[in-house]
């Protein structure tokens, strides 16, 4: 489901990545795939560094068919950033891949919380984190988080922000095996 980033996969994710569907909703765009392939090399040396954690998504043939990443890593905290490709919108791809990377994050990496920041105009993405139960909404409970990603819009702001926290994961994996045993 995940592996590591690696340069031969730029060209199809860069592809997938131009849909008009997916674009607009990619951190790190790329308008070429020259520029995707540099993108994708400058990563690999970020992570190398310990400033962020990336993995490319892949299908059930090991197909590169989006990321999902953790930027901005501070104090054992980052920002999720996932995307796939249009073509597989809906067919479970992202669950799997979520679920995938928080257990790497949070008992491999040891970050401590994720945050989510999502546009108050990306229906998508609102609709897909709200279908988790062990997020919260961290416009409350990071206001300082919260008031640095709408810092050019306070007035209107333009994010919403959610969060992860390690054991709120914990838990509802602890919860999910209970139900699994009882049945």
């Amino acid at each position: 489901m995940l592996k590591k980033r690696e340069l031969h996969d730029a060209p199809a994710l860069f592809e997938l990545m131009s849909h008009p569907e997916v674009f607009p909703y990619v951190r790190h765009k790329a308008y070429s795939s020259d520029e995707f392939y540099f993108l994708t090399k400058q990563t690999m040396e970020a992570e190398e560094n310990g400033e962020l954690i990336s993995r490319t998504i892949v299908d059930e043939y090991n197909q590169p068919i989006g990321t999902i990443n953790l930027f901005d890593i501070e104090d054992n905290k980052g920002f999720l950033a996932t995307w796939i490709g249009q073509p597989y919108f809906g067919k479970g791809y992202n669950k799997l891949a979520k679920d995938a990377f928080f257990n790497e994050l949070f008992f491999m990496q040891n970050i401590d919380a994720i945050f989510i920041k999502i546009r108050k105009t990306n229906v998508r993405s609102l609709k897909a984190i709200l279908k988790l139960s062990f997020v919260s909404l961290g416009n409350i409970l990071f206001p300082e988080v919260y008031n640095k990603i709408n810092l050019d819009s306070l007035d209107d702001p333009t994010y919403e922000l959610f969060v992860i926290r390690k054991e709120q994961y914990a838990s509802h994996l602890e919860q999910v095996n209970e139900d699994e045993a009882a049945v």
